[in-house]
């Protein structure tokens, strides 16, 4: 059995866990592997290598991934791209591909399935957390845990300085990472999508704060945050292949207005891509090995157009269609929590 592995859209750490798991299954089985770079590219180019058990036996603690990502999107132009990458597949005598990433690239595996036939398994995988169809994703754990590490750092010259700090994080429809980050920081106020952003009351939390003698304030606001009347904030009006919009500048034109209404010094730091590089946390590495092997399993039983999933503690089998079916917003159990401390 051959069979082809490819990362599409954003990196995040745990990739290369995954995809050495999925190599060293396949191989336990006499079969082999070939790396398809670039994402869908690769597919539509015909640009691969092959994947042996001595190259990634150590790749497991190197963040991003060694088959390199794109966010190119096949059915963008299908006259021209869906038959190049039926044509590259069988070209390279594959079995079944191993699709591993967010709703985008899920979706296009589903589609190649779910019209072409073709032999797909995908592998669910965002920093975001927002896939329905998994309780969490690997790379999510990392993720938080780099905005935790910036913001204790930022702590320090912010109190310094009796400043304000807005954190942006990454998070487009959903809040995970600034509610969790921000529960653990003990954030002044947490602004995630799910919940329309209220200056007032924001503000005025921050002047309570500090009439009581706190005499500094870290705001953790998610880049998909909303206010009432203007929507998200973008930076510009272009659309990627899959038809997403840049986000950016929420943090900034939350600190303006929080500097404008208090007269308080307010300073914003966007942590951007920080949260998605460097090694993985030993959570995601693990978590990450076991959907891997998962996956390898199902491409042995040749059970295609299905995924992997973390179910509680367990990797479940679902299909490729319910990981693509919703976005999972964050759950507002944990945003009432957080708030206990901005009330």
């Amino acid at each position: 059995m051959k069979v082809g592995l490819l990362t599409g859209g954003g990196d995040c750490p745990g990739l290369n866990a995954v995809i050495r798991a999925v190599a060293q299954r396949v191989s336990n089985e006499g079969g082999s592997c070939v790396g398809i770079l670039e994402g869908w590219r690769g597919l539509v180019q015909n640009i691969s290598r092959p994947l042996e058990i001595n190259e990634t036996d150590g790749i497991i603690a190197k963040g991003g991934t060694i088959l390199g990502s794109s966010r190119t999107n096949p059915f963008k132009n299908p006259e021209r791209d869906l038959p190049a990458v039926q044509a590259n597949f069988k070209a390279l005598g594959l079995d079944a591909l191993v699709a591993i990433g967010g709703d985008d690239t899920l979706g296009v595996a589903h589609r190649l399935h779910k019209e072409f036939g073709m032999p797909m398994v995908g592998v669910p995988k965002t920093i975001d957390n927002d896939l329905m169809v998994t309780d969490f994703t690997f790379g999510f754990d990392t993720a938080i845990n780099i905005v935790t590490e910036a913001v204790d750092r930022l702590r320090t010259t912010t109190e310094s300085h009796r400043r304000i700090m807005v954190v942006e994080t990454m998070g487009r429809h959903a809040g995970w990472i600034a509610c969790f980050s921000g529960i653990a920081v003990a954030a002044d106020y947490v602004l995630v999508p799910e919940v329309p952003i209220d200056m007032p009351h924001v503000i005025d939390v921050l002047k309570r704060r500090r009439e009581s003698g706190k005499n500094y304030a870290i705001v953790v606001v998610s880049e998909g945050a909303k206010f009432p009347d203007k929507g998200m904030v973008t930076l510009e009006a272009d659309v990627d292949a899959f038809g997403h919009v840049r986000l950016g500048g929420v943090g900034n034109v939350v600190a303006e207005q929080i500097e404008k209404a208090t007269g308080y010094e307010t300073r914003c730091v966007v942590l951007g891509h920080i949260q998605r590089g460097g090694p993985p946390s030993a959570y995601d590495r693990v978590l990450a090995t076991r959907l891997g092997l998962a996956a390898g399993d199902l491409v042995i039983q040749k059970r295609f157009g299905t995924m992997v999933a973390l179910s509680g503690t367990k990797i479940i089998e679902t299909s490729l269609a319910s990981g693509v079916a919703a976005t999972k917003t964050l759950d507002l159990a944990y945003y009432n929590e957080a708030a206990a401390f901005f009330r």
